[in-house]
C-alpha cells in the first residue's frame, strides 16, 4: 500500500479489508487518503461504536504519519539507561 500511497498522483481510498480500527488506522499511516468503512460499520455488533473507533483511528493514523514517525525496527533499542538497573 505505501508503495502505491507514495507513487500515486491521485487520491488513494482503501476499499477492500477494513474490519475494525487498527486496520483503518494502518492505512492512514500508509499514506491513505481515505477508506471506506461501510461493512465494517453494518456488520458490527454495535454499529454506532464502531463508527466511532473508525472515525479515532482514521484520525489517529493521519496524526501519526504527518508527525514524522520513528522509523520502525526489527529489534527492540532501550532508550532508558539499563547500567546498574537490572540484577545480574
Amino acid at each position: 500500500m505505501e508503495s502505491i500511497t507514495n507513487h500515486s498522483n491521485v487520491p488513494v481510498i482503501l476499499d477492500a479489508g477494513v474490519g475494525g480500527a487498527s486496520d483503518v488506522s494502518q492505512a492512514m499511516e500508509l499514506g491513505c487518503d481515505g477508506v471506506l468503512v461501510a461493512s465494517a460499520i453494518n456488520r458490527a455488533q454495535y454499529p454506532e461504536l464502531m463508527a466511532k473507533s473508525l472515525a479515532l483511528a482514521l484520525e489517529a493514523g493521519y496524526l501519526t504519519r504527518i508527525s514524522g514517525r520513528i522509523p520502525k525496527r526489527d529489534q527492540a533499542l532501550a532508550s532508558s539507561p539499563t547500567e546498574g538497573m537490572i540484577a545480574q
